[in-house]
């Protein structure tokens, strides 16, 4: 069991019998009457986001995860397909549930599956990843970093980012991956 005291982000808890991981929690003290928690947690069966407010010291049950080496394979249209490296054997999870994080990945990437409770149910993606520009607008001459300005631009993987002027076709960027912002040129 886990305590709301012992709360930190990232943990898995189970809440009615619903899995959910702790996006943001905030401990609130009021002047006048019990102490409480305010969270931001994300179920992890579709995704869905939630506020929730639980009384100070409240118990869950703690969820046991995993996280494995995978190999993105491809992706169907309904179920995304996973490969472990060392024993070759597959996993398929329903796209929909990896919507956010397939955007910023492409087929035969070494990828980390986290597995809550031995079931695959999400990518770890790591902080930027660095993507192939395939289409956007042409540079113009005089098109510079303090130049302001700012354009749509397609990665490889099919995810739409805006990018500054001197960004050409054939560039490598840099995403973050939390925000889906330009950082920088790879």
């Amino acid at each position: 069991m886990i305590s709301t005291n012992q709360l930190k982000n990232g943990n898995h808890i189970e809440v009615d019998g619903t899995i959910f991981k702790v996006l943001e929690f905030q401990h609130v003290k009021p002047g006048k009457g019990g102490a409480f928690v305010r969270t931001k947690l994300r179920r992890s069966s579709d995704g869905n986001v939630i506020d929730r407010t639980f009384r100070a010291g409240e118990k869950f049950r703690s969820i046991r995860t995993e996280v494995r080496r995978m190999q993105f394979l491809y992706s169907d249209g309904q179920d995304a397909h996973f490969m472990d490296s060392e024993s070759f054997e597959q996993v398929a999870i329903p796209q929909a549930t990896l919507a956010d994080a397939l955007q910023w990945t492409r087929p035969n990437d070494d990828v980390e599956l986290l597995y809550i409770d031995d079931l695959p149910s999400d990518i770890q993606l790591p902080s930027a990843v660095d993507l192939e520009v395939t289409e956007t607008e042409p540079g113009v001459k005089g098109d510079t970093a303090s130049g302001g300005g700012q354009k749509p631009a397609t990665l490889e993987t099919g995810a739409q980012v805006t990018v500054p002027l001197f960004v050409n076709i054939g560039d490598r960027v840099r995403v973050d991956t939390r925000s889906g912002a330009y950082v920088s040129r790879a």
